[in-house]
């Protein structure tokens, strides 16, 4: 059994304008702290330490209760509580060796988080980062690339991915993650992991891209449900989530998901637990084509940062280049007008005109070298769906042809060695449930440059003690 205490959140109060923090309960004596008695008031750094000392100022009060002699201290001083200031809510924690007052442990938590962040970018340093369902790093290697645009190293300490074959990939050509620790195992699981819990490093900067098989339309129709939470192996990640970065304590936290995810009880849960934990949260939905991608990929994005750090997701936005987007001829591989991957897919053609007739509206989506737009390219895309994108023949119109890995990268604005030497299906896969590459690195700009203002200029917090208000609120 572990050592004795008892703890209370106490809210502080006023009397006469005057700091008053009033604690009644029997287990004060626990402390050795009996009424009538004098006790002493220590500092401990950013803690007060009351102890029975018979030369001390202060003195033991008492209520009855029940007929009970209740001791009770009253410590009614701005002086005495100074450490306290601008918080509506403390510690209290009793001990055999004493009575300690402390700062709420989510207030000291951010504190942590802004001096340990300012301190690496003062010296310089390469700050910290971490990847939850990091699948092969592309949203990784998004990150550090904008953050580096912005003059901001960053190291890659972990990664979490629950397929081998990615975090393999990741591991062999995603320079990023090269020197990682990769933690191959489900998310849920690792953050069972007490061992592996313990020597997690804490990091600054934390992205994840949370399964959306619950969230997406698709994902919802092919289980049957009709909340994300239903399902069975993904829909509750956002506890583990949590439990990681409570772990590992980033000063920023981005989150990339399909745009539906933002309205489910996870989303609903992260924002609120995140702000309690000292966050500023903001949202922004980026579509791809606005930063010069040929696919219109649309990705809602959460970012969390820590109070003190100035970051408002909706201020991400495309260099001018990016304003165009190209035309697909310039993203083509070289294919061979008699290579064997053409051809007239006439089963898909019989089945369009079939889902036509019966009124689906299903129909196959073609383009050339011409074409400067391409319709969204899933997962499953090897597969060769009905709806899915195909490439025309230059000189035959009825021979068609699926993309190549290669292009899809191109498509997507992946750098390609993020995919070399994949099978086309696990290529597919790995790009048709990821990020476009542009929109996600004009994020990681903006949180660059706002480390940058904080290296500047200093930490801005929006509250004294968020917090502390919230919870002052919830005890009364």
């Amino acid at each position: 059994m572990g050592a004795k205490f008892d703890m209370w959140i106490k809210k502080l109060g006023f009397n006469r304008g005057v700091p008053r923090l009033w604690i009644e309960t029997p287990r004060i004596s626990n402390a050795g702290l009996e009424p009538g008695m004098r006790f002493s008031i220590e500092p401990r750094g950013c803690a007060l330490v009351l102890k029975p000392d018979a030369a001390g100022s202060n003195s033991v009060c008492s209520k009855t209760r029940n007929g009970r002699t209740v001791p009770v201290v009253d410590i009614n001083s701005t002086a005495i509580l100074k450490p306290f200031e601008g918080q509506e809510v403390v510690r209290v924690v009793v001990r055999d060796d004493g009575v300690w007052i402390m700062p709420l442990a989510s207030e000291l938590a951010k504190k942590e988080r802004i001096e340990r962040l300012a301190a690496k970018l003062a010296a310089g340093e390469a700050i910290a980062t971490a990847s939850l369902a990091h699948g092969g790093g592309i949203l990784s290697h998004a990150a550090h690339t904008g953050l580096r645009d912005e003059g901001v190293q960053a190291s890659l300490g972990f990664a979490n991915e629950i397929d081998e074959g990615y975090a393999l990939q990741s591991t062999l050509c995603n320079e990023v993650s090269a020197e990682a620790n990769m933690l191959v195992a489900p998310l849920q699981e690792l953050a069972q992991d007490e061992w592996a819990m313990t020597h997690l490093p804490k990091v600054e900067v934390l992205e994840m891209g949370l399964p959306c098989s619950g969230a997406s339309k698709a994902g919802k129709s092919k289980r049957g449900i009709t909340m994300m939470e239903s399902h069975p192996e993904v829909g509750h990640l956002v506890v583990a989530a949590l439990a990681v970065i409570q772990k590992v304590q980033p000063a920023v936290v981005v989150l990339e998901n399909v745009e539906a995810y933002s309205t489910s009880a996870s989303a609903e849960i992260l924002r609120s637990q995140l702000r309690d934990m000292g966050y500023n949260v903001s949202e922004v939905v980026l579509s791809a084509r606005d930063f010069g991608c040929i696919e219109n990929r649309v990705r809602w994005i959460l970012v969390a940062a820590t109070d003190g750090l100035a970051i408002d997701a909706a201020q991400a936005v495309p260099v001018e280049a990016q304003v165009h987007a190209p035309v697909l001829g310039t993203m083509l591989d070289p294919v061979e007008l008699d290579a064997e991957c053409w051809s007239e897919l006439s089963y898909l053609k019989e089945k369009e005109v079939r889902d036509l007739a019966a009124g689906k509206g299903f129909g196959m989506q073609i383009v050339d070298a011409s074409s400067t737009s391409v319709p969204t390219i899933r997962k499953h895309y090897n597969k060769g769906g009905s709806t899915d994108p195909y490439v025309q023949h230059a000189v035959n119109p009825n021979l068609l042809r699926k993309f190549t890995a290669a292009e899809h990268a191109r498509i997507k604005g992946v750098p390609t060695h993020l995919v070399e030497g994949l099978p086309a299906t696990t290529a597919h896969e790995l790009m048709g449930q990821g990020i476009a590459y542009e929109p996600l690195r004009a994020l990681f700009r903006l949180v660059g440059r706002s480390l940058n203002a904080l290296k500047a200029e200093g930490a801005k917090f929006t509250q004294v003690s968020a917090a502390a208000s919230r919870l002052s609120a919830v005890i009364g």
